[in-house]
C-alpha cells in the first residue's frame, strides 16, 4: 500500500498516512481538527530492478551490458545503399542430338 503525504492548510502540520488506492483522501487535520488537509505531490524515485527493463535483456543469454562487436560496427557505420546484383547470363543448354 502506498504512503501519502498531506499538509494542513491551517496549521501547516505534515502528515504521512499509509492508505490503499480505494480509500478516500483524508480531509480533517489530526492536529487542529480543521477540514484543510491537502495531498502533497512530489517527484517519485523509480527504480527498475530485475531483468526485462533494458534493451539488451531480451537479446539472448549473454549478460553483458555492452553490445557485441558486430552490433557496434554495423551501428556506427552508415548504411550503404543497396544496389541490385548484375543479372546472371542465361545458362546455355547443350544441343540435343540423338
Amino acid at each position: 500500500m502506498p504512503t501519502y503525504q498531506y499538509v494542513c492548510g491551517q496549521c501547516d502540520a505534515p502528515l504521512e498516512v499509509v492508505q490503499s488506492f480505494s480509500e478516500d483522501a483524508l480531509t480533517t487535520c489530526p492536529e487542529c481538527k480543521a477540514e484543510a488537509l491537502k495531498k502533497v505531490y512530489g517527484s517519485v524515485g523509480v527504480v527498475f530492478k530485475g531483468s526485462g527493463f533494458y534493451r539488451n535483456d531480451s537479446r539472448g543469454t549473454t549478460t553483458s551490458a555492452t553490445p557485441s562487436s558486430t552490433d557496434s560496427s554495423s551501428a556506427s557505420a552508415p548504411a550503404a545503399p543497396s544496389t541490385p546484383a548484375p543479372a546472371a547470363a542465361p545458362a546455355s543448354t547443350p544441343s540435343a542430338s540423338a
